[in-house]
């Protein structure tokens, strides 16, 4: 069943390592809040009340549990012994609610096989209905299906990687390095570290799927 209108924007709170503050200012009031474990501790950090916490609940703090709860979190709790991350749960409740977007907050995991499934749980094809974006520490992930536009400071970085197997028909505007309905094959370093020329850009392709990682997003758009 769809969320509500009033809740276009479904935010997923990952658990691991916390996110950035900052990210509070980027978060729609009117989102629908799904934690991941622990990340309802830190959904309460920022100042967001979960509506849905998901997950096997052996790192959400009991002051966490009890204050979600109190403030009307429905509470999704899972063995341990599963199939899927914490994160994986949590952004299947998201999607099935229909959003017209998801938010993800935090995901880094504080270990490179948590960080890499993560990014790749971006991508995934039961998430393809809905505009999918990632606070990765200071990082924005854009998850590109078809086309995007991403705004940033000019000079900021910005890299393209193909996720999944080859994009095709890539075009880009307002980047230093421009594509012009070319490919980038899976595991190619060729769209790292391209670059905004101007307050923003934008990329559109044929084929396949990107993943547009701004790394310095928070620090050149959101005040400190």
């Amino acid at each position: 069943m769809p969320i509500a209108p009033e809740h276009s924007v479904a935010v997923v709170v990952a658990g691991g390592e916390p996110p950035d503050a900052r990210v509070a200012a980027v978060v729609p009031a009117d989102a629908f809040v799904v934690a991941a474990d622990s990340g309802a501790d830190y959904a309460l950090d920022l100042g967001l009340t979960p509506h849905l916490v998901v997950g096997d609940l052996d790192s959400i703090s009991d002051e966490g549990l009890v204050f979600a709860k109190a403030a009307g979190a429905v509470v999704c709790a899972h063995p341990a012994a599963k199939d899927a991350t914490d994160l994986e749960l949590a952004l299947a409740a998201a999607a099935e609610r229909r959003p017209a977007a998801i938010v993800v907050l935090g995901g880094t995991g504080g270990r490179a096989d948590h960080h890499l499934a993560n990014l790749l749980l971006l991508a995934a094809p039961a998430l393809s209905a809905c505009a999918v974006t990632a606070w990765l520490g200071p990082a924005r992930v854009t998850v590109v299906r078809d086309e995007a536009t991403f705004t940033g400071a000019p000079g900021s970085l910005i890299s393209l990687l193909p996720v999944g197997g080859d994009a095709a028909g890539i075009t880009t505007r307002g980047l230093r390095y421009p594509l012009a309905d070319e490919a980038l094959p899976a595991g190619t370093s060729r769209g790292v570290s391209n670059e905004l020329i101007g307050p923003s850009g934008h990329v559109a392709l044929r084929a396949g799927l990107l993943l547009a990682i701004q790394p310095h997003a928070l620090d050149t758009e959101v005040p400190a």
